[in-house]
């Protein structure tokens, strides 16, 4: 038996009834290059199985520790049942955007059964009315918890459910499986308990759990000194979030952000990327009359290496990379650099946070591992409080080649994230098919408009572009004076 990492434990402890760990990755296909120009439900299946025997994650399913005396064991499903966790629906006439965003988010909102594999993967037909695309696309929306497959991390899940060719023929037969006998409730509770009993760290951790939870206020006020965090004032996204959720996301094409940093010395696309986010936050908040003097700041999470990583391997230790946004100043040039001159003065290890090290300190990291969630919602409900940012910005990768679904080309990529309490605002950053795809995630108390939190999205890009455009324009009368200068 594996246990869960520490980690991904901490992930999975900061569940609540309202807010739940699950990241669900988006993939829209249109199949008019599939054989036939039809991609049948049944087909999808018989992909999905001929792919179980490539991964453990998808029938193993994870058993918790009474009192949480040790980590979560992983353990195989001996009443693993693949159509349980493969759905099929459709939505109704006209199958239009605002439809699918609407399902989607009800499919992220509800938490995964835990006593199974935590996974589900819905296929949803009916894509009728959407823009660029054919009448007939359908999606694949694969939900896990983030405790399994992080976002950072998903490009792998879904590399390995997709072929690098629409002519990759039939599905394989699924390979033989016969699930590893599972440990006894009482094995494990004795295994927790002689783990608790030859480590002292591990022996104060229940009670040490409980007092998190007890005393919330004592926790956050810890937490705020711990970090030094500056003081920064609260809006709307660092309230508490409800168990609803809202989604949506413009698409733009990548080569005009290589264009766009051209406009500051030294940017680069994720630069450009923060200064269409940081804009899009200022117009919404405008709009609500919300938005502060003082400017936003965004934290994104990123992955380096820790002391004891090879040196060929995969960084393996999370950080949050603090951004300000400088949405208190209106030029979008002047924006963007501010927000250059901050990353390229900064860099990631004088900006970083690392909430999981801080508490490690401490306190063992299975038992402290909700605090960063109990720090933003202990404060979140004292109405005023001090949050540790404004939003989240997150990149998830995928993949560098064109990906097919049983002969469907993907040509739609994005995600939808956690939230939490005090942290009610999430980007999802991917790139698929020539296209950077901006994706926000909030909560519908939050966010009761997201189709206009994606029109300020879509303008916030395009006055930089505007300004870029402008900046090449006048390029070619200021070039002959340089050139004169040079001579």
């Amino acid at each position: 038996m594996d246990h869960l990492s520490p980690e991904d434990a901490r992930l999975l402890y900061a569940d609540t009834p309202h807010a739940n760990g699950n990241v669900s990755l988006i993939h829209i296909y249109d199949q008019r290059t599939a054989p036939g120009g039809t991609v049948r439900f049944k087909t999808i299946l018989q992909q999905i199985e001929s792919r179980l025997s490539r991964s453990p994650v998808f029938r193993r399913k994870l058993v918790r520790v009474p009192l949480e005396l040790d980590l979560p064991y992983w353990v195989d499903d001996a009443h693993f049942d693949l159509e349980y966790h493969v759905r099929h629906i459709a939505l109704p006439k006209p199958g239009d955007w605002r439809q699918f965003c609407i399902q989607v988010s009800r499919i992220h909102a509800r938490a995964l059964d835990l006593d199974r594999p935590p996974w589900e993967i819905y296929v949803i037909e009916g894509l009728d009315s959407f823009i660029d695309l054919p009448p007939g696309s359908f999606a694949l929306v694969t939900k896990t918890h983030h405790a399994v497959v992080s976002a950072d991390h998903g490009a792998a899940f879904t590399e390995l459910l997709h072929d690098l060719s629409a002519e990759a023929g039939q599905p394989a037969p699924p390979q033989p499986w016969l699930p590893a006998p599972g440990p006894s409730a009482r094995e494990v509770l004795t295994r927790g308990l002689v783990r608790t009993v030859t480590s002292p760290l591990r022996l104060a951790a229940p009670v040490t759990r409980a007092l998190v939870q007890a005393a919330p206020a004592a926790l956050a006020k810890a937490g705020e000194r711990w970090l030094g965090h500056a003081r920064l004032q609260a809006i709307r996204f660092n309230s508490a979030v409800s168990s609803h959720r809202v989604f949506e996301t413009r698409r733009f094409p990548i080569d005009d952000f290589k264009r766009i940093r051209g406009l500051v010395d030294g940017a680069s696309v994720n630069d450009v990327v923060l200064a269409v986010c940081g804009g899009a936050l200022r117009r919404y908040l405008m709009l609500h009359g919300e938005l502060p003097a003082e400017g936003l700041t965004a934290i994104a999470p990123v992955y380096v290496r820790g002391a004891d990583d090879e040196a060929d391997a995969a960084p393996t230790q999370l950080t949050w990379l603090q951004a300000p946004l400088h949405t208190e100043l209106a030029d979008p040039r002047e924006r963007l650099a501010a927000i250059v001159a901050h990353t390229a003065a900064s860099g990631t290890v004088k900006q970083a946070v690392s909430v999981p090290d801080i508490i490690a300190h401490h306190a063992p990291a299975a038992t402290l591992a909700l605090a960063s969630q109990l720090f933003g919602r202990t404060l979140a409900s004292r109405g005023r409080h001090t949050p540790l940012a404004h939003c989240t910005i997150t990149h998830v990768p995928g993949s560098d080649h064109a990906l097919f679904l049983c002969g469907a080309r993907l040509v739609y990529f994005s995600a939808m994230l956690p939230l939490h309490d005090g942290m009610g605002l999430v980007f999802a950053v991917t790139t698929v098919d020539g296209r950077i795809v901006i994706s926000p995630t909030s909560c519908r108390e939050l966010m009761p408009d997201p189709e206009v939190f994606a029109t300020q999205l879509r303008e916030s890009y395009e006055e930089l572009r505007a300004a870029a455009e402008a900046a090449r324009v006048a390029a070619p009368e200021r070039a002959p004076r340089r050139a004169s200068r040079r001579r």
